[in-house]
């Protein structure tokens, strides 16, 4: 069994690679290598399983799951140019594998060792990943 929450934030970003020309990275990452950025209104869905709580019938209390989600990623990253104001993408391209992995880093160093943790990120209704570390 596995619980999900999930959360919404808005984020700017570029994909491209330094040591590449501004022409290579056009051909490799098309519109997304806007050297000016664009920014895509992420969904975030965080699964949790584990052992059910005898006491409580809970997995995870979803309000404490709420806030480690909120405070370590959807505020952090809401409103921002990831490869511009968030530390963890210095030297990484921003690609929406990279935001799943990192999200997942940030997380996991929040809950409990006993949860198995799955990051599942849309960056379009079409396109999505899903990571469990």
């Amino acid at each position: 069994m596995r619980v999900f929450r999930r959360t919404t934030f808005n984020a700017a970003h570029r994909l491209y690679r330094s040591d590449w020309s501004d022409e290579k990275n056009a051909d490799v990452f098309g519109k997304c290598s806007n050297p000016n950025f664009h920014g895509h209104n992420y969904v975030l869905e965080v699964g949790i399983s584990g052992p059910i709580n005898p006491e409580t019938g809970y997995i995870i209390d979803l309000k404490e799951l709420k806030t480690i989600i909120n405070e370590h990623v959807a505020d952090y990253f809401d409103h921002r140019n990831l490869n511009l104001d968030i530390p963890e993408f210095e030297g990484l391209n921003p690609t929406v594998e990279n935001i799943a992995k990192v999200s997942h880093e940030l997380i996991r160093k929040h809950l409990s060792p006993q949860y198995d943790l799955l990051v599942r990120l849309y960056e379009t209704p079409n396109n999505w990943v899903e990571y469990t570390g």
